[in-house]
Parts: C-alpha cells; structure tokens; sequence
C-alpha cells in the first residue's frame, strides 16, 4: 500500500503529457514583438509569414515599428500578415506573451504586466541577481532559449543556432585568414600542390559537426576533440569519414594546437559554465597569424585568452594569433536565423493559444517545463539560485501545490 501511495505523490509532481481541453470563449492570446534594442542583435523572433498563420488562428500579434528591419522585414510586411504595428514599446510589452531574442532590462521588465510571460535567450554571462528579482517582482513566468526543450529530449533553439554558427565559422576564419585582414594570407582549404589548411574544433556537438562539414568541403584537414567517446563516435558517423578523433589532453591538444591555422572552441558548457581546456601557454605556442574562434564565449567559453567582443569590434590579437569571440554569432546572417527561429516558436505559441496560456503549457507539457527559470515570483533553477546567491523552490512542487 505504502508503495502504492509513494508512486502516485511521485506521479502528482511530475507535469503531465496530455494536454487540457481548450475553454470555449477563452480571451485570445496576445504575443509581444519588441524590437532589439542592442547594435549586436539583428534577428527577431518570428516572420512575417509565421504571423500570418498565428493572425489566422486568432492569435493577436503585436510587433514594434522596426522590430524586422535589421532582418529585412518590413512593418509593413507584419502589418499585411495581420499583426498591428505598435510605436509604444509600453504596449508590446504589456502583452500576455513576450517573444525577444536578446533578455530584457530591468526597467523593461517593470513595463511588463502582472502574470505574464517572457520567453527569450537569459545570456547568462550577462545577467545578475536583479535581473531575477525584477522578474519575481511582477510575477513573470521566464523562459530561457538555453534550457527550452522539444518532445523528444533535444534542445530546439540551442541546436538551430548551433548549425548556424558551425556553418558560419569557417567563413569568417577564411576572412582572417586572409593577407586583406592581417591574417597568415591562407585560402581556408587547399589547392593543388599547397597543403591543406589544419583546423582543430575542441568539442563534438553540433557546432563541431557543421564546422567540420563546412572544413572538409573546402578541402581543410580537421582534428576534432572531446572528452565523451560517445560524442567523437557519433561525429565521425555524421560525417561518414574517417577524421582525427581525439580525447582532451595537454599533450595531445598542445600539439595539434601549435600546428593549427584555425582553432574553434566548440565546447558545450556543462552546469552552466565551460571549463578553459585551452591555457595561454598554448595559445602562446601556436603559429603566428593564426586565427581561434571561441563559439562558446557567451558561457565563458574554453580558452583562456578569449574575452567577449562585439560585431563593430570582432577581433583582437594576443601572442600575435587573431581571437574572434563573438557570442551571438547567428546574427551575422540574421535573415536565416529569424526564420529558424520562427519555425521553432510559431507552433509553440500555437499550442499555447489551444491550452489557454503559458501556465497551461507548463502544466501540461514537461518538455517545456524544462525551460522555465522563474515562475509566479520564484526563481525555478538551482543553477542561477547559487550563482546569484538566491533561494529557489522547485517548479514540480510549486505546480503541485497549485493543483
């Protein structure tokens, strides 16, 4: 009996997959578009053909003048898909939903209204503990783009981006590797006669995959390091060839490094920090002119010489090697990135609307459970509680004892 009793308190704390049914006559769901504030960040979350299918499900989109302009949309391209065009920022943010790709200030937060939701990247590195309590303040339920998660496990946002910038890295390293940038005066790849270009990628996720696809397919030779053998098997499966595969030690690493004319630090943070695999002393002993380009830099990244930069201010050069360490690199091609990015989110909010809000999504749905940091005036994640020093409760129990 008492085993019995033990598995359904367990079963009561755990979100559940089938969805409530949709409330006839339920207020239509508002979703907030606010246009990027920063230099740096030129996409936005959804199309304007992504509206158009949330305008025609009776979903009331509101976006910012300007908000799609850094990606080539135009108001008046949001405005013919059904959403309203709004020049109060006060009026976008007071809706039920707020999508944004970079995380909002405090005084943004404070325009926000009472209950609602924010879903939009945190940018952990950036981010302090009254940031949090800006959002407990006003009760906002948060959702980080980080810790989002999809159906079957994976995480949706933290993958597109991560195909994105693997593909984008190896044309920016052929940009300074080039005589025009002060670089060694390389062709990224090969020609006949001349050898290849060497790359090392440090890590074997995503970004390591699409990097070394884009390597190979130039001619490059690569070296691909990690620490989990299960991570070096499946990309060399991916790639169907059989390429430099190896674990991480300071010789090995060293030794590939002082060779290298392109490094990319592709290291995927675990607990919410990267561990420096590569120390200065290494960096000091690589080839002049060479290039590193640290993918990771916006959770500390794996380098240690790496330190963040800007899209207006890219680069700088230490023991005479060029580091490119830009953390949003997806927004160089921001017209690719909103519309990934839209193809994640568009059915998310669709679902939302059908359950009655983002509480019912959290309610129903664990997979998206998984990216929620604050709830109802709670910090959620034990991870930012001990990073800012704050209490957190956890969302299961708040949940269960909501319902």
């Amino acid at each position: 009996m008492s085993t019995e009793l033990s598995e359904l308190t367990s079963v009561s704390l755990i979100a559940k997959e089938s969805p409530l049914q949709v409330k006839k006559g339920a207020k239509p769901l508002h979703v907030g578009i606010p246009k990027e504030i920063s230099s740096q960040e030129k996409r936005v979350v959804l199309t304007p053909e992504a509206v158009g299918l949330l305008s025609n499900n009776d979903i009331q989109v509101i976006v910012e003048t300007g908000a799609g302009l850094s990606a080539k949309f135009k108001d008046q391209d949001y405005s013919d898909a059904g959403a309203k065009i709004a020049y109060s920022r006060k009026e976008v943010l007071s809706a039920d939903v707020v999508l944004k790709v970079d995380p909002l200030s405090v005084e943004e937060i404070a325009e926000m209204s009472p209950g609602s939701c924010l879903i939009s990247a945190l940018q952990l590195e950036k981010q302090d503990a009254e940031f949090i309590k800006a959002l407990n303040e006003k009760k906002i339920t948060a959702v980080a783009f980080e810790y989002l998660e999809d159906k079957v496990g994976g995480m949706p946002v933290v993958r597109a981006m991560a195909e994105i910038a693997g593909s984008t890295v190896m044309l920016i390293a052929s940009e300074y590797l080039s005589s025009v940038n002060e670089g060694k005066g390389m062709i990224l790849g090969g020609v006949t006669g001349v050898p290849p270009t060497q790359v090392v990628i440090i890590g074997a996720g995503t970004v390591a995959e699409y990097a070394a696809r884009t390597a190979i397919g130039l001619g490059a030779n690569i070296k691909v390091f990690d620490n989990h053998i299960y991570k070096l098997r499946r990309i060399k499966q991916l790639l169907g060839q059989q390429i430099y595969t190896s674990t991480i030690d300071n010789f090995s690493l060293g030794q590939a490094l002082s060779e290298a004319d392109v490094v990319i630090g592709a290291l995927r943070a675990e607990k919410g920090r990267n561990k420096i695999v590569v120390t200065e002393e290494m960096v000091a002993n690589m080839i002049h002119g060479s290039i590193i380009i640290d993918v990771g830099i916006d959770q500390g990244g794996c380098i240690e010489t790496a330190r963040m930069t800007t899209h207006d201010e890219p680069v700088y050069k230490m023991h005479d090697v060029i580091h490119y360490c830009v953390p949003n690199i997806a927004s160089r091609v921001a017209r690719t990135a909103s519309y990934s990015l839209s193809n994640i989110f568009t059915p998310l909010i669709l679902q939302m609307a059908d359950l009655g809000g983002a509480e019912e999504m959290i309610f129903n749905y664990k997979w998206f459970l998984r990216g929620v940091y604050t709830y109802r005036g709670s910090l959620t994640n034990a991870f930012l509680a001990r990073k800012f020093g704050l209490n957190h409760k956890e969302l299961q129990l708040l949940l269960a004892a909501r319902y």
